[in-house]
């Protein structure tokens, strides 16, 4: 499997050809489209992208970790963490590409 980053410029460039839009407008739609996620996120909200699956915050607690040098205990402070959890159709189509490179 190939090592590639998809970037906000691949996104852009792939806006700009399929939609037709400038290459600027096609940068500014995907800014404004990350940008309501990235907000809605920081506001606790869940985002849910149809076929591809949803986005949420969750709230962990503080608890006692380890340091895996020492095997000190060390505090872990309360925290929030962004959470993925993928459509079945996104898991079925990584699922059959991965089937048809075999």
């Amino acid at each position: 499997m190939a090592e590639h980053t998809v970037t906000r410029a691949d996104l852009s460039e792939a806006v700009y050809q399929e939609v037709g839009l400038s290459r600027n407008e096609s940068a500014d739609l995907v800014e404004s489209v990350l940008d309501v996620i990235a907000k809605a996120l920081v506001d606790g909200e869940m985002v849910k992208l149809s076929s591809f699956g949803s986005f949420s915050v969750r709230e962990k607690g503080e608890r006692i970790g380890r340091n895996p040098k020492t095997g000190e205990e060390v505090p872990i402070l309360p925290r929030r963490v962004l959470v993925f959890r993928a459509s079945h159709v996104l898991k079925n189509r990584i699922n059959g590409a991965l089937s048809e490179h075999d």
